[in-house]
């Protein structure tokens, strides 16, 4: 009686070694060509998902607003004007209005107890609040500084001047005198980096001094003002002094002088890409999203903005107060 088995004896042959590799390769160029896509899309999901917590910080600083009839401070320094006396960025004053109301309870506002010391005091390591890594203060699109308590959300100063010895020609000159022939263009009478207390000197939002800026305070409208965007702690030179929470950390000090998404992560002010540094080219907008960054408008709405918008247009956003129109590119 013939075996059971023999009824299933493979009749043909198998694949060659050529075969194989022809298939192997199909296989290869079609995962090739199918990357790029899962990119775009895993792209798509953390552009919109960082636009969601710019949405939150929007409505955050309009809440903190209702409450206390002025924005958060950009960062707070004590009444004796004494940098050492750290009261916080704004990153800070929002966080019972993003869910983290038990973290802005534990902050001991005590005199002379810097926000980055290990002494107890406000926000030291004590009450651990202090290096804390807060997930929604991160753009999904940053893989930089992985927990780390920094943060890519920054308070605009609008058109404001930094100064230093590394110029970013064509636009340094929009920080020369309105004499010097630029018009509308020409920002010098505000204070340098920012660093004042009079709101009249502060062409944007924040600064990290605490200028008290309202509603009211919007002149040119608040569907035409940037209040927020993004940079990169790789980009900027202050985004990685000390933390989020720090009045000097650079989540204040941004400023649309510098183009959106100007590199800055050379080596030194020579470099090219030049340094972080140099501080007129790191106080910049920017982010990993390809050919933009998004930003919160002073009404609370979330815009994605091109590195390709006019420079003019950007700075018109940039302030609050120049009484010129502007359009939404």
């Amino acid at each position: 009686m013939p075996r059971l088995l023999s009824k299933f004896r493979w009749l043909g042959k198998g694949f060659t070694l050529i075969e194989l590799l022809v298939v192997i390769a199909i296989i290869a160029i079609l995962i090739g060509l199918l990357l790029p896509a899962v990119q775009k899309v895993r792209e798509a999901a953390a552009r919109m998902s960082c636009q969601n917590n710019l949405k939150q910080f929007g409505l955050a600083n309009h809440s903190y607003h209702d409450v206390n009839r002025f924005f958060p401070p950009g960062g707070q320094i004590g009444t004796n004007g004494d940098w050492g006396d750290e009261r916080g960025s704004w990153l800070v004053y929002i966080l019972p209005y993003v869910e983290q109301d038990n973290m802005y309870k534990i902050i001991q506002w005590n005199t002379y107890a810097p926000l980055g010391s290990s002494a107890t005091g406000a926000m030291s390591n004590a009450n651990f609040v202090n290096g804390r890594v807060i997930k929604n203060y991160r753009c999904p699109s940053d893989g930089s500084f992985i927990g780390q308590p920094y943060s890519n959300y920054v308070g605009s100063m609008g058109p404001q001047c930094a100064p230093s010895n590394c110029s970013f020609a064509p636009y340094y000159k929009y920080c020369q005198p309105i004499t010097a022939g630029l018009g509308n263009w020409g920002y010098d009478t505000s204070a340098d980096h920012g660093n004042t207390t009079d709101s009249s000197q502060l062409r944007g939002m924040f600064n990290r001094l605490g200028c008290k800026i309202n509603i009211a305070s919007v002149t040119d409208g608040t569907s035409n003002t940037i209040m927020l965007g993004e940079s990169l702690p790789t980009q900027h030179d202050h985004l990685t002094n000390g933390g989020w929470q720090g009045l000097n950390g650079g989540a204040a000090h941004v400023t649309t002088i510098v183009p959106i998404n100007y590199r800055s992560d050379g080596s030194s002010c020579g470099a090219t890409p030049p340094g972080r540094d140099a501080w007129n080219v790191s106080w910049g907008f920017k982010s990993n999203h390809s050919g933009g960054a998004n930003f919160v408008l002073a009404d609370g709405s979330v815009r994605f903005l091109p590195q390709s918008i006019d420079h003019m247009t950007f700075q018109l956003l940039g302030c609050r107060n120049d009484g010129l129109p502007v359009t939404l590119p």
